[in-house]
């Protein structure tokens, strides 16, 4: 897994990469859950490079989507989701909660 992030003037930028799944996924929680405790509620997760996510990194994703939510702080949008990893949002009825956007531009113009 693939893991950066990018402050940005409206909110966070994290771009992800590689195969997310449960051996990992616990690693993806952590450095997400470093972000928010920072205080960093705005954030923009760029699924472009992301090629497979398992359950477990689909959890850390909702946990960390809940946390920015909570008390009005702010939310977590997805970019350039990987058409295979959408069906899989979409089977889930994760598509409905998730924002997501086809550009990583629109997703931050979206804050």
């Amino acid at each position: 897994m693939e893991f950066s992030n990018v402050d940005m003037k409206r909110c966070t930028l994290v771009r992800l990469g590689g195969r997310i799944d449960g051996s990992v996924a616990p690693e993806l929680g952590q450095q997400l859950r470093s972000l928010t405790d920072a205080g960093h509620y705005k954030l923009v997760v760029n699924m472009k490079d992301v090629s497979y996510t398992s359950s477990a990194a689909l959890r850390e994703l909702i946990s960390t989507w809940k946390t920015c939510r909570r008390w009005n702080r702010g939310d977590m949008r997805l970019a350039e989701v990987n058409p295979n990893i959408r069906k899989v949002l979409d089977l889930t009825g994760l598509s409905g909660q998730f924002m997501i956007f086809d550009t990583e531009a629109e997703a931050v113009g979206s804050f």
